[in-house]
């Protein structure tokens, strides 16, 4: 299942860096950014999770929350998100269904055998948890438009 603009956005359940439960129903009454990342600590990500960061400001205006979700565990994630002063929720697809769910799933990543993580993505839900903006890179190395996600988040 492909996911789309218009789409409502199918509940998960997993755990954040904390180990706390986490739902997306969780963050209904908001607009949410879910921002899927092939992996903690790597150059990209790490770009563009910041570049998330520095732009709170703006979300904040917006009444939107931010959430960050990788295949990573959640201890790896609590020390990326410590070392790079992550002010929103990191969470762990550790069973990796939220990704195959939403953007999907690189196999082989980085040319490693067996090793798979979440395709780069963003899904921009309105706070019923409509789809209003989606993007899915097949690259991971390419970050979304910033400022089409801000853009949304206007309207």
């Amino acid at each position: 299942m492909v996911l789309k603009k218009g789409d409502i956005a199918p509940e998960f359940e997993t755990v954040d860096s904390n180990l706390k439960p986490k739902r997306l129903r969780d963050y209904r009454g908001s607009k949410v950014v879910l921002a899927f990342f092939p992996g903690a600590f790597t150059g990209v990500c790490t770009k563009e999770m910041c570049n998330f960061r520095d732009s709170m400001q703006n979300f904040n205006k917006f009444n939107a929350k931010v959430v960050g979700i990788s295949v990573d565990q959640p201890f790896s994630l609590a020390q990326f998100g410590k070392e790079n002063g992550l002010n929103f929720d990191l969470l762990s697809d550790h069973t990796r269904e939220i990704s195959r769910m939403y953007g999907g799933l690189h196999n082989d990543f980085a040319g490693a055998k067996n090793l798979t993580a979440s395709k780069r993505s963003v899904f921009v839900l309105d706070k019923d948890g409509k789809i209003i903006y989606d993007w899915v890179s097949e690259n991971p190395g390419v970050e979304p438009n910033y400022k089409e996600i801000e853009t949304t988040l206007q309207k």
